[in-house]
C-alpha cells in the first residue's frame, strides 16, 4: 500500500488544525460535563455545594445555589435550611431587603420550624445593621445614630422581643438582649433629642410628651433622669407649679446628681461652634 507523505508546506498548517479540534472538543466536553452536574445534582449534593460556598464567603454564588435548590426541591427539610441558608447568605452580602424578605416568608411559612428562634434572631439582626454607618461603626459615635429616624431600630427592637418572648431558652436570647438594651438607650435618646428640640422651641406642650414617653417606655435607660428634668423645667414654663415639684422630688429621689438640680437653666443649646463640627452628632 502506497502512502502518500504530506509536503513539509502542509504539516505545520495540519498540526495547528488538529490542536484548535482538540481544544475545542475537550472545551465542549468540559462545558457539557459542567451544565450536566449542576442540572443532575442530587438533593445532598446541591446543598453541600451551597453551603460550602457559605462557608468559605462566597455569599453570591452561595445565593445562586441555594435559589436553585429551592427551585428544584420545593419542599423538605432542605428546603427549608436552603431558605434560612440564604437569607443569611443575602444579609452578609450587603442585601437587607431581600434578606429581611426571605426570613419573614420563613416565619410565616414555617412558623412552628424548630429553627425558627434563629429566624427572629436573625430578622432582628438584618434591621438591627442597617441604621448604623461607618463612622458609627468605626468610632462608636452613636449620637449621631439617635438623631436619625428610628424605624429599623423599633422593628430590630421588636424582633428581638419577640425572640426572647417566644423562646426565653433559646441559644440567641442573651445576645438579643444585650441588643435590646442597647437599642433602648438609642431610642431613649432620639425622644430625648427631639424633647430638647422642642423645649429650645418653646414648644413647651410637646418636650412634656417626648420626656413623658421616655418615662413609660424607656425608664431603665441612662436617659430616664434627662426625660425628668424636661418634664420638669416644661411643667413650670407651662405654669404648671405643683406637677413640676412632683416631677422635681422624684428626680432628686433617683439622680441625685443630675445637673438640672443645681442649673435650673439644663439643658444648653450646643454651641454654633459645636453645630459645625463634622460628626458631632449635633445639627
Amino acid at each position: 500500500m502506497r502512502v502518500t507523505k504530506l509536503s513539509a508546506t502542509l504539516r505545520p498548517a495540519l498540526k495547528v488544525l488538529v490542536m484548535l479540534i482538540l481544544v475545542m472538543g475537550m472545551s465542549g466536553c468540559a462545558m457539557f460535563r459542567h451544565k450536566q452536574t449542576i442540572d443532575t445534582m442530587s438533593l445532598p449534593q446541591l446543598y453541600a455545594k451551597s453551603h460550602n460556598a457559605l462557608e468559605h464567603g462566597d455569599y453570591g454564588a452561595a445565593e445562586k445555589d441555594y435559589q436553585r435548590l429551592i427551585a428544584r426541591f420545593p419542599s423538605g427539610p432542605y428546603n427549608e435550611q436552603a431558605q434560612l441558608d440564604l437569607a443569611y447568605a443575602q444579609y452578609k452580602d450587603n442585601q437587607p431587603d431581600d434578606a429581611y424578605s426571605t426570613v419573614d416568608r420563613f416565619i410565616k411559612t414555617f412558623p412552628m420550624h424548630k429553627h425558627v428562634d434563629y429566624a427572629y434572631y436573625l430578622r432582628g439582626l438584618i434591621n438591627f445593621d442597617r441604621t448604623g454607618g461607618v463612622v458609627e461603626r468605626w468610632f462608636g459615635r452613636n449620637g449621631a445614630q439617635s438623631r436619625r429616624d428610628q424605624g429599623y431600630n423599633l422593628k430590630s427592637f421588636d424582633d428581638f422581643a419577640e425572640l426572647t418572648r417566644r423562646f426565653p431558652d433559646s441559644a440567641y436570647a442573651a445576645d438579643a438582649r444585650q441588643r435590646m438594651i442597647y437599642l433602648r438607650n438609642v431610642l431613649a435618646k432620639f425622644e430625648i433629642n427631639v424633647a430638647e428640640f422642642y423645649l429650645r422651641h418653646k414648644a413647651f406642650v410637646a418636650s412634656a410628651d417626648r420626656a413623658q414617653y421616655v418615662i413609660e417606655h424607656y425608664q431603665q435607660s441612662p436617659q430616664a433622669g434627662d426625660a425628668l428634668a424636661i418634664l420638669c423645667r416644661s411643667y413650670l414654663m407651662l405654669g404648671q407649679k405643683a406637677q413640676a415639684e412632683q416631677v422635681r422630688k422624684v428626680l432628686a429621689m433617683n439622680y441625685p446628681d443630675h445637673p438640672y438640680l443645681t442649673d435650673p437653666k439644663w439643658p444648653h443649646a450646643p454651641s454654633t461652634l459645636r453645630k459645625m463640627i463634622p460628626f458631632s452628632g449635633h445639627h
